[in-house]
């Protein structure tokens, strides 16, 4: 019998390698042998079907709903808020601090130093707890453009961008723009673009952790807003992971330049984004157990 690697059957069926040598590890491969500390598969043995959750065990998505309606402090819910804003908002500029982000999330006021801060980084904090509260209520939903343009308006409603005749809140650029040095789509080309992106992911069926990952990709850099892209983009993929019932991940201070490096290399080495998420991943999960959360699947 001719056996294959890890690497080569992630590649056949269209998974990560972790994804499987967990299914190596859970017995779920049939006829897969460790090799010293390598896992050695025969060629034709078949991907597992995905496990079908229980209605019994509650998902990730399920307490952040139970949490967010008892409006419980201290939890999960309350952490997602808090960590999620503070960091997609510290990755595009803001001067907000974590404690600073918190205060606001908790109290619904402004305990600010005597340092000068943007009004709009205070604005778009409060709105992106929004965003939080919309993707949570809409995670089991296909994805839309619908969807996509509400993130949006409710990101950068009340901002001074809002106030200019050709930034349109929730709807697509007017202007070009690019990103890292990148060219994006072309304003009249953004949704033809989208529709495309949107219809060929939605016609996936369940997805993984790469789907969601390339989806982010292709979706920076069609770039479809004329501002906000990397925090709508962001909130989509930690939705996605919740519909899912994968564990979800947040780009912080340590990974965000290996972030956007791997989206600017994502064409020659898949590998570099997939390994810097699923590292933002791990993180996660530590905080998942902290709060004795089980039952989601790292992919």
């Amino acid at each position: 019998m001719r056996y294959i690697s890890v690497a080569e059957a992630a590649l056949k069926w269209g998974i990560s390698e972790r994804s499987v040598r967990n299914y190596c590890a859970e017995g779920r491969v049939a006829g897969a042998q460790l090799s010293g500390k390598t896992w050695i598969i025969p060629d034709v043995a078949q991907k597992p079907k995905s496990s079908v959750r229980s209605d019994k065990k509650r998902t990730l998505l399920d307490i952040l709903r139970e949490e967010k309606s008892a409006r419980l402090s201290g939890g999960i819910y309350h952490r997602v808020q808090i960590d999620l804003t503070y960091n997609s908002n510290h990755i595009e500029g803001s001067r907000l601090t974590h404690d600073e982000t918190r205060y606001i999330f908790e109290t619904n006021t402004i305990g600010l130093s005597e340092k000068a801060v943007n009004v709009d980084d205070i604005i778009e904090t409060s709105n992106h707890f929004r965003c939080i509260d919309y993707m949570i209520d809409n995670a089991h939903l296909s994805l839309s453009e619908k969807y996509i343009k509400q993130l949006h308006f409710l990101l950068k409603s009340g901002t001074s961008d809002s106030r200019l005749d050709w930034f349109k809140v929730g709807e697509y650029k007017k202007l070009p723009n690019e990103v890292g040095g990148i060219d994006t789509a072309e304003p009249q080309n953004v949704a033809k673009e989208m529709f495309a992106l949107i219809s060929a992911y939605n016609g996936k069926g369940e997805k993984t952790f790469e789907d969601i990952v390339s989806f982010h990709v292709a979706f920076e850099r069609i770039h479809p807003f004329q501002d906000g892209n990397g925090r709508v983009g962001r909130l989509i993929m930690f939705g996605e992971c919740l519909k899912y019932n994968i564990v979800p991940f947040i780009i912080d201070e340590e990974h965000k330049l290996f972030y956007y490096r791997g989206l600017k290399e994502w064409d020659t080495e898949h590998g570099f984004l997939i390994d810097t998420c699923l590292s933002a991943q791990d993180k996660f999960k530590a905080i998942l157990n902290k709060f004795n959360i089980e039952g989601v699947n790292c992919q």
